[in-house]
């Protein structure tokens, strides 16, 4: 943990999307950027628009995108940002004479860095979906805002992305190693990446958990834990602390959604409440420890982030900032319904059926 940092809650996607413009537009000199997604719509036109901007002025911009993730924009679109003096660097495209397994290590972060002094991180994609200004299928999403020493950990983190598969870090562009202190906030960084051998986010997930002495709450859209994680959340609610999980009624990917209630029981009848967010789809991914000890990032609570990902974490321990969470996902509570043993015991056989028969591959998806 790092002292000395500032954290400003984005508590919409709106408000990130918002914040990562006004970022690329105020930048003096460099711009490091990593996303699982961009896409070529509105919001990724003028995400395009802002970076192009930002090169014109003398700004250095380097960006990553993960190949899979954003697979289905189109060429033209990278083309035209690297036209436009964009330094852009594609994660791990198919090379088919490396073996198809290396095709599910994908870069799953989303980050921005601003001259090395400001980053915003979160659960936000480049996409009208997640910026709220799509006109169907809006995502409720969630990030916040870093200024202080602990960004040099993130810059760190992004030249060791950049760096994969050999690709050498371009000159000139200096990466600050040291800041100021910007306020009282503690702030740790936690790179997840498919060479640890063991998972450095779900280890952070679970430390958590174990520190918890009052109230455990998380947001995640995809609920996939493994047993390790089911023992860390039932521990907790054994020794007396409050358990909440709030999941997605709606799913982009709703077969994650049915094999995530396959761990609904041992979690209801030991008093764990679970939530499913109605209206937009959930995809953010938060937890706060006793109000004051939060974790966000890129991560969510499946074995693809703690395993095959690259992911990225944030640790705050601030008061201030946990009671702002804790505002919000009350906020997110108000539009959620709660999940009981009997409603989740009539179930129908069809349902059960599935759960079992798909359960293998929960950890693939």
């Amino acid at each position: 943990m790092v002292p000395g940092n500032r954290a400003t809650l984005l508590p919409d996607g709106g408000d990130f999307f918002t914040a990562l413009i006004d970022g690329i537009n105020r930048a003096d000199s460099l711009l490091l950027l990593e996303f699982y997604i961009i896409r070529s719509d509105r919001t990724g036109l003028m995400f395009a628009e802002a970076l192009a901007a930002a090169v014109k002025r003398g700004v250095r911009v380097l960006l990553i995108y993960d190949y899979i993730g954003s697979f289905d924009t189109p060429s033209d679109y990278f083309l035209r940002l690297r036209q436009a003096g964009v330094l852009c660097r594609a994660f791990n495209p198919p090379a088919f004479r490396r073996g198809l397994g290396l095709l599910d290590i994908r870069d799953h972060r989303k980050m921005a860095v601003i001259d090395g002094i400001q980053a915003l991180v979160g659960g936000v994609n480049i996409g009208s979906e997640y910026s709220g200004h799509g006109t169907v299928g809006k995502w409720r999403d969630a990030g916040l805002i870093i200024e202080g020493p602990a960004v040099a950990g993130l810059c760190r983190l992004f030249r060791e992305t950049w760096e994969y598969d050999g690709d050498s870090f371009p000159s000139g562009c200096h990466l600050t190693e040291l800041l100021p202190g910007q306020g009282d906030d503690e702030v740790g960084i936690i790179g997840g990446s498919p060479h640890h051998s063991r998972s450095a986010i779900r280890r952070t997930f679970r430390l958590a958990i174990a520190g918890a002495s009052s109230s455990v709450r998380v947001m995640t859209p995809y609920f996939l834990p493994g047993p390790r994680l089911i023992r860390s959340l039932l521990r907790a609610a054994r020794r007396g602390v409050r358990v909440q999980l709030i999941l997605p009624a709606n799913s982009d990917v709703p077969l994650v959604r049915l094999l995530s209630r396959g761990y609904f029981h041992p979690l209801l009848t030991n008093g764990i409440e679970i939530f499913e967010r109605q209206q937009e789809i959930l995809h953010a991914k938060v937890m706060l420890i006793d109000d004051h000890w939060s974790v966000f990032g890129s991560a969510n609570l499946d074995h693809r982030s703690f395993l095959r990902n690259y992911e990225l974490g944030v640790i705050i321990d601030s008061t201030a900032f946990g009671g702002q969470v804790a505002e919000m996902i009350e906020n997110d509570l108000e539009r959620s319904r709660l999940i009981t043993l009997d409603e989740h015991q009539r179930r129908g056989w069809l349902v059960r059926l599935v759960e079992v028969l798909f359960s293998p591959i929960s950890r693939f998806l």
